[in-house]
């Protein structure tokens, strides 16, 4: 049950921060799914990071980990919202951005969790 609840809670704090995060990336640079791709590639690094850190040297309980992970990350990152962005572009006739938008996400998505984890193994 302590997993669930941690689950819960940082699920919706990570929910709240990629709101925040998008709208106001997507604000800036007044492209739809430019926020979501910024919180989608720093989830994977964090992610990344969390893990590589608590594989040997950090010893994080299951509900906190969980809580992390599976809670504030889960929530934050989002494939639904970066489908829908994806399909925007594809009804508004810009498949450059479209296409773009779905490459580049999966690429530095890719690039982002290999980069967390070896900065968080190297801590």
């Amino acid at each position: 049950m302590q997993i669930v609840l941690a689950v819960a809670i940082g699920g919706a704090f990570g929910a709240v921060a990629r709101y925040a995060v998008s709208s106001m990336v997507t604000g800036a640079l007044d492209v739809r799914g430019s926020g979501t791709l910024l919180a989608n590639v720093l989830g994977a690094f964090v992610l990344g990071a969390v893990i590589g850190l608590t594989e040997e040297r950090w010893a994080l309980s299951g509900p906190v980990r969980s809580g992390i992970t599976v809670g504030v990350l889960g929530g934050f990152t989002t494939f639904s919202t970066y489908m829908y962005d994806v399909v925007y572009h594809v009804e508004e006739d810009r498949w450059p951005v479209s296409i773009g938008l779905l490459l580049v996400t999966v690429l530095l998505g890719l690039v982002a969790m290999v980069g967390g984890l070896a900065a968080g193994r190297a801590a």
